[in-house]
């Protein structure tokens, strides 16, 4: 298993900001809690929630805020496709110009839709909120169409520039679906018979008016075990903008129970240790966080979630890499930390926890990738296929290159390339490679980079190359 991490110089031009969203009681976004809360009660089976976000932070965060709350994976396959590849596979109703264009379906108004991008610099799949979608009829739809029967074209801003309408139904039903599926010649004479697949199911009930917390109270981060100050080890790094402190517990097998008690002291600690500078998570940039026992992770990622919190950090978690290492035998205890800080807070954090097509999400409390000043701190990425988050096949060079595909993706966001802007590769080993198989992932990754450059130029990317260190270290074991 290869996994990967990246620090690299990125576009500047990309302004700190934050999108995360608070809970507002009475918004929309409460009401869409309130409902998938109910939904969920009803049907327990429901485990995710699909949205059709393509560009838009603004309604990718706030969905994902609802599904962490309820414990939903958000699925956003839609996420960072290419939108006029999307435009040729939809088919909805849609609103530019009420008195021309309501009511008729995208396939016919495409080339319409690409004239006004280049004229206005529309976004053609609607994101913006040039128009919405009713979507009548689908491949999910599997028993039924909707048709509507009668509608009213209602103008809400009239005027001769940017009118605003919208389609009001009237009347509508149900048109069920012919389920006959044509059979081949040999298969005429088979008696079995096809079977309807999916559901519908219909939520009933009156829902809670307001939204419950699930998340823990404060009190549980300080319910430690009392730890002597002489067995917690702290060591720091200053500079005038950035510094590190990294923490560790001595002589932990003594008395912990596991990786997750002794990260929990850890990170208190830590956290003291920021407050005497006046600072908090939130000034926080990266996260090297190495456990000595991997089967531990799920249990790591439950105490590390109780301090590192969306409301601690308002402009996003920091970004981490983990990693198992052999730290009880060098007497590092069973969970080591180190965190990166900066005096300055302000900062651009990529944290997608949604699964989707463009890169691995991020399910648990960490970001992709934290933009401060002119370096990009990229989070360890493995070789996962995003829409199945599962190991890619093919060996560690499959592995190398799928992580290498995914850490482009997220740099693409910030207007740069891994190709071009890249100052250090960290590459994990999860095992020891056979000098031959060195020897491909070496291929793998060179010949990756050189086309992700010339692809990159060719789009107008930056022409300044630099010359990246490339680390590979070998651990004893990685996530997943």
């Amino acid at each position: 298993m290869h996994g990967i991490a990246i620090v690299q110089k990125a576009d500047t031009r990309i302004q700190h900001q934050t999108l995360n969203y608070k809970t507002t009681p009475g918004d929309e976004v409460e009401d869409m809690f309130i409902l998938l809360n109910e939904v969920k009660r009803q049907i327990p089976s429901i485990t995710a929630v699909s949205s059709g976000a393509i560009a838009s932070d603004y309604q990718r965060l706030r969905v994902e805020s609802v599904c962490s709350r309820l414990g939903l994976v958000s699925l956003a396959y839609l996420w960072k496709q290419d939108q006029s590849l999307l435009l040729q596979e939809m088919v909805a109703a849609i609103g530019l110009d009420p008195a021309k264009h309501l009511g008729k379906e995208i396939a016919v108004l495409t080339a319409h839709l690409h004239k006004l991008k280049e004229l206005y610099g529309i976004n053609v799949c609607g994101e913006g909120g040039e128009y919405e979608t009713l979507t009548l009829d689908c491949p999910l739809f599997i028993n039924a169409r909707i048709v509507l029967d009668e509608y009213q074209t209602v103008l809400h801003s009239p005027g001769s520039i940017a009118s605003v309408g919208v389609i009001h139904p009237l009347a509508f039903h149900l048109e069920n679906k012919d389920t006959a599926i044509s059979l081949s010649e040999n298969d005429k004479t088979s008696d079995s018979s096809l079977e309807k697949k999916g559901s519908v199911f219909v939520v009933q009930g009156d829902f809670p008016q307001r939204s419950e917390a699930t998340c823990q109270s404060n009190s549980e981060t300080t319910s430690l075990v009392e730890v002597r100050d002489d067995r917690i080890c702290i060591s720091k790094t200053k500079k005038d903008d950035i510094f590190s402190i990294c923490c560790w517990l001595q002589d932990s097998c003594k008395t912990s129970a596991g990786s997750h008690e002794d990260l929990a002291v850890v990170l208190k600690h830590i956290e003291s240790q920021l407050a005497g500078y006046g600072f908090g998570w939130e000034h926080v940039l990266y996260i090297h966080l190495y456990i000595a026992d991997m089967n531990e992770f799920a249990a790591v990622n439950e105490t590390y979630v109780r301090f590192i919190t969306q409301e601690k950090c308002p402009f996003g978690v920091p970004s981490r890499s983990t990693i198992e290492l052999p730290l009880l035998q060098v007497s590092l205890g069973r969970a080591y930390i180190e965190v990166l800080v900066a005096n300055d807070n302000r900062k651009n954090v990529l944290h997608v926890q949604s699964i989707s097509s463009w890169a691995p999400s991020c399910i648990g409390p960490y970001s992709q990738a934290t933009l401060h000043k002119e370096i990009l701190h990229m989070a360890g990425q493995l070789g996962l296929d995003p829409p199945t988050m599962r190991l890619c096949n093919g060996g560690p060079s499959a592995e190398l290159e799928q992580a290498l595909v995914n850490s482009e993706a997220v740099a693409n966001v910030f207007n740069c390339s891994i190709s071009t802007s890249a100052i250090v590769f960290t590459i994990y080993c999860s095992a020891h490679t056979p000098l031959p198989e060195r020897f491909k992932i070496q291929e793998k990754q060179d010949s990756f980079l050189k086309q992700t450059r010339l692809l990159h130029l060719d789009k107008g990317g930056k022409c300044k190359i630099l010359d990246p260190i490339f680390l590979y270290l070998l651990a004893p074991d990685l996530p997943k």
